[in-house]
C-alpha cells in the first residue's frame, strides 16, 4: 500500500508543478471591486488554500467602474492610482483564508483630487498549511523529510470573536482590531524541516492588552534551492500554460524564460521530472486522498498536527482541519513528560515529575473532537483528577485530518448520507444540538440560538447507516433526545464512503 502525507506532499513544489503539467490549467484569479463610499467592506476569501494578492488599485482606471450616479468630472481621470496599495494589501491579507477591509486602510493620500475612486484587488488562492494556535499554546510547523518550511504570513492578535473563544469572558474576545502581522515566525522557521514557536506576548509583544489572542500562520513545504550550474540552466522550455502559474510560487524569479520570468531551478525541476514522478502525482491526484490495497479503500491523512497548551484555567486548545478534512485524535497527554515544556516562570519543584500522565485523556478528546472540523476546549474537560499533585501540567494533543463528507441537517429536516454504487457509509462522528449561533439560524428568535454549549455526540447515526450505500436520518428530538430544551438544534455528521472489505472467494 502506498502512503503519502498529502499536506506537505501536495503542497511541495514538485507535485504542484506536475499538477500543472497534467491539467495544463491556469490558477484562477479572483477580482473584487469596492467603491470608495467610506465604510463599505471588501472581502477576500479562499475556500481552499490561502490568499496571495497579485495586484491592487486604489484610484480609477476607467470611466465605467463605480460610476453610477456620479457626474462626468468625477470620472474623467482614468490614470489615477495610489502608490503602495498592493503592498498594504499583501501585508494585511497574504496567507489568510479570509481578509476583510475597507478603503480607509489604503487611503493614505488622495492620488487624484475630485475623482471618485475605488479599490480593485486581484488575488489567487494558493495551497498552504493554515495553522491557528491559541495564546499560551505552541504551534508546530513541520514538513516531510527533505523539505523545508516557507512562511507565507503570520499574525498575532485577534480579528474575530469566535476563534480561541471557548469559555473566555466576553471582555477578552470583544476587541477584534488588534491582529498584527509578524515576521518572527518566518525568521525562526524558514528553511527548517520543523519548527516550534509559542503563541505568547513574550515572543510577539502584546498588540492589545487584556485581549486573549492567537497566532495565525500560513506556510508551505518546499524542497530547498539547489546550487545552479550553467549546465542546469540549459533546459527545454516549460509548458507555456504553466509559466504564469509557476511564477506565482514563492521563489524569486531569477532568469528570463521563454515565456517570461521564471526561476531556473523551477524550470529545471519540471523538465527533470521522471515518468515515475508523473505517475505518482497522477495517482495522488486521482485518488483524492485515498490509497488502495486489494480493493479495500482506506483514507490517507491530509496532515498530522500537534498542539500543546499550558494548564491555566481558561487557556484554549484549538484543533482544526481546513480544506474538507475532519479531526481524528491520535494521542493526548495531560500531565508532564519533560522539564522544558510550559516551564517559563515555574519553580524547579513544579517540573520534577516527567512521568506524569492522566489515564483516559485521549478517550475524552476523541469523544469530543473526532469527526469535527474545529474543536475548542480547555484542560478542564480532561482534568478529572490530579495525576501528579504539585506538578505544573500541560495538555499535549496530536491529531490527524482525514478527508470526509460533512453534512448538517437543521432540526425537523432529514440528513441524507449517500455513496457511489459499490461503496458503503462509515460514520466518523455525529452530534445533535447546537455549538454556534449562525448554523440553522435563519429567522429564528434570538433565545432559540443563544445556547451554544448543548451539542452532544451520538452513535445513533452510525448504528443506522454504517455499511449502507445510502441512509436518511431525521434531525429530531424523537430520535436523539433533547440536549437543550427550547434551543433550535441541528444534526452534524461526518462520514466517508469506502468499498467494503475484500472478501476472497471461498
Amino acid at each position: 500500500m502506498l502512503h503519502f502525507r498529502l499536506s506537505s506532499t501536495l503542497f511541495s513544489f514538485s507535485v504542484l508543478a506536475v499538477t500543472c503539467l497534467l491539467v495544463t490549467a491556469d490558477v484562477s484569479t479572483e477580482t473584487v471591486i469596492t467603491c470608495d463610499n467610506g465604510n463599505d467592506v471588501q472581502r477576500l476569501s479562499c475556500d481552499t488554500g490561502v490568499i496571495r494578492v497579485k495586484a491592487a488599485l486604489y484610484g480609477r482606471a476607467d470611466r465605467e467602474t463605480c460610476s453610477e450616479g456620479k457626474p462626468p468630472q468625477q470620472l474623467s481621470n482614468t490614470k489615477c492610482s495610489q502608490h503602495g496599495t498592493v503592498d498594504i494589501l499583501r501585508k494585511r491579507c497574504d496567507g489568510k483564508k479570509v481578509c476583510e477591509l475597507n478603503t480607509n486602510i489604503v487611503r493614505t493620500s488622495d492620488p487624484c483630487y475630485g475623482i471618485f475612486k475605488y479599490l480593485e484587488t486581484n488575488y489567487t488562492c494558493f495551497p498552504a498549511n493554515h495553522l491557528v494556535t491559541c495564546e499560551h499554546s505552541s504551534a508546530f510547523l513541520h514538513c516531510d523529510e527533505g523539505q523545508v518550511i516557507f512562511v507565507y504570513g503570520a499574525d498575532y492578535g485577534r480579528r474575530d470573536r469566535t476563534t480561541c473563544s471557548y469559555q473566555r469572558p466576553t471582555s477578552q474576545i470583544q476587541y477584534v482590531l488588534c491582529s498584527n502581522p509578524t515576521s518572527k515566525v518566518a525568521e525562526i522557521c524558514n528553511g527548517k524541516n520543523s519548527c516550534t514557536i509559542r503563541a505568547s506576548n513574550s515572543v510577539f509583544g502584546d498588540p492589545c492588552v487584556g485581549t486573549y489572542k492567537y497566532l495565525e500562520v500560513a506556510y508551505v513545504c518546499q524542497y530547498p534551492m539547489p546550487e545552479m550550474t550553467e549546465e542546469k540552466h540549459q533546459q527545454q522550455p516549460v509548458n507555456p500554460k504553466c509559466v504564469d502559474w509557476i511564477s506565482e510560487w514563492p521563489y524569486q524569479a531569477k532568469a528570463q524564460g521563454p515565456e517570461g520570468p521564471i526561476d531556473p531551478w523551477i524550470k529545471a525541476s519540471i523538465n527533470q521530472m521522471t515518468t515515475q514522478t508523473l505517475l505518482a502525482a497522477t495517482c495522488l491526484l486521482t485518488a483524492s486522498g485515498f490509497s488502495s490495497a486489494q480493493n479495500y479503500f482506506t483514507p490517507t491523512a491530509l496532515s498530522t498536527e500537534r498542539v500543546i497548551t499550558c494548564d491555566d484555567p481558561y487557556n484554549v486548545q484549538r484543533l482544526s482541519c481546513a480544506d474538507g478534512g475532519v479531526i481524528t485524535v491520535e494521542k493526548a497527554l495531560y500531565g508532564r513528560a519533560d522539564r522544558e515544556t510550559c516551564s517559563e516562570g515555574r519553580p524547579a519543584n513544579q517540573l520534577t515529575n516527567t512521568q506524569c500522565s492522566q489515564q483516559g485523556t485521549v478517550d475524552i478528546l476523541k469523544k469530543r473532537c473526532d469527526g469535527k472540523r474545529v474543536c475548542e476546549f480547555n484542560a478542564n474537560v480532561v482534568r478529572t483528577s490530579d495525576p501528579c499533585f504539585g506538578i505544573y501540567k500541560y495538555l499535549d494533543t496530536t491529531y490527524s485530518c482525514f478527508p470526509a463528507i460533512h453534512t448538517v441537517a437543521c432540526e425537523s429536516s432529514l440528513a441524507n448520507l449517500q455513496c457511489d454504487e459499490g461503496q458503503v457509509i462509515l460514520v466518523y462522528s455525529a452530534d445533535y444540538g447546537r455549538r454556534d449561533q449562525t448554523t440553522c439560524s435563519y429567522q429564528r428568535s434570538a433565545h432559540q440560538v443563544q445556547n451554544v454549549l448543548c451539542s452532544s455526540p451520538t452513535n445513533k447515526v452510525a448504528e443506522s447507516c454504517n455499511g449502507k450505500s445510502s441512509c436518511s436520518v431525521k434531525a429530531s428530538n424523537s430520535v436523539f433526545g433533547d440536549p437543550c430544551v427550547g434551543t433550535y438544534k441541528y444534526l452534524e455528521v461526518s462520514y466517508r464512503c469506502q468499498y467494503p472489505p475484500f472478501q476472497p472467494d471461498q
